[in-house]
């Protein structure tokens, strides 16, 4: 019997808990030609070195998208250690498990890689030199996945939102009813993304591999249109109509553990001509999360 036809490739998600992980398993369903194997950090904690290796030789694995990492950036400063250990040596060692594999890694990394002096979007190749622990942790994990396996796929991207998890728009929601009066850091310029939006973006980038052409290297993905954070909490209080005032503060007058870039804009010119994708405005993309929210 040729049983070709149930043939299925099979995708494994690391740290498929946090936002965009739940948001590729909001959208499998709409993907029946894989199988999809969700990991979270208690089933498969990739620094683990060894239990990522058994379990790759266990499971035939097609494609990883890696969104499995240490993400508590303030934190970082005073556990670079660990940060590094999840963000830079494990990443490395998935790369090469990957290679050795033959299994495509798409690889989840940050704006946060620049310093943020530049006054025009970000490009791929443009030069690198993170602020904080952070985006260092992150910065060595890309050298570590592109040494071990030139073939992989890295997208940065930044100011990541969605319905599930913790992240700014949530959190404005929340002191947005709870509160006369707030204050946001407006001196910051970035890209907020929608986690939704990103998730799709793999599952293209997974497809297009599958088909003749195969892209490797470094991609910045976000949605369209630059912003401060000032901004984007207007637009939340905006859309629920919230009567709560929102004061713009520099960030000098908000004092974190870990500096933060003051403009992280990038171009994401090159995801879209690669891929044939079209990105939302990010007010569409937040009115979207929102609806869900509400």
């Amino acid at each position: 019997m040729n049983d070709s036809f149930s043939f299925e490739k099979t995708i494994l998600v690391t740290g498929s808990g946090g936002q965009l992980g739940m948001e590729l398993w909001k959208l499998c369903d709409e993907y029946p030609s894989y199988k999809f194997l969700f990991t979270t950090r208690e089933d498969l904690p990739i620094d683990n070195f060894k239990l990522v290796k058994i379990f790759f030789e266990q499971q035939q694995i097609h494609h990883c998208i890696n969104c499995a990492a240490y993400t508590a950036v303030d934190k970082a400063e005073s556990e670079k250690e660990k940060a590094f250990l999840i963000n830079a040596d494990a990443a490395g060692n998935l790369s090469a498990i990957c290679k050795a594999h033959q299994a495509q890694l798409i690889h989840i990394s940050t704006d946060y890689v620049f310093d943020g002096t530049s006054s025009t979007p970000y490009k791929e190749e443009d030069r690198i030199s993170p602020i904080n622990v952070y985006g260092a942790s992150k910065l060595r994990g890309e050298e570590f996945v592109l040494n071990n396996n030139s073939s992989a796929v890295i997208i940065r991207t930044s100011w990541v939102y969605s319905s599930f998890g913790n992240n700014f728009v949530k959190t404005m929601l929340r002191l947005l009813k709870e509160k006369e009066s707030i204050n946001v850091v407006s001196d910051q310029y970035g890209c907020p993304t929608y986690a939704a939006d990103l998730a799709a973006t793999i599952m293209t980038i997974v497809e297009k591999e599958n088909g003749e052409h195969s892209q490797t290297g470094i991609f910045n993905y976000c949605n369209a249109g630059v912003v401060t954070w000032h901004e984007f909490a207007k637009a939340i209080k905006k859309f629920i109509k919230s009567k709560c005032s929102i004061n713009p503060i520099p960030t000098s007058a908000y004092p974190l553990p870990a500096k933060r870039p003051q403009y992280s804009v990038l171009d994401t010119t090159k995801i879209k001509k690669t891929f044939g994708i079209t990105i939302p405005n990010w007010k569409d993309s937040l009115h979207k999360c929102l609806s869900l929210l509400n």
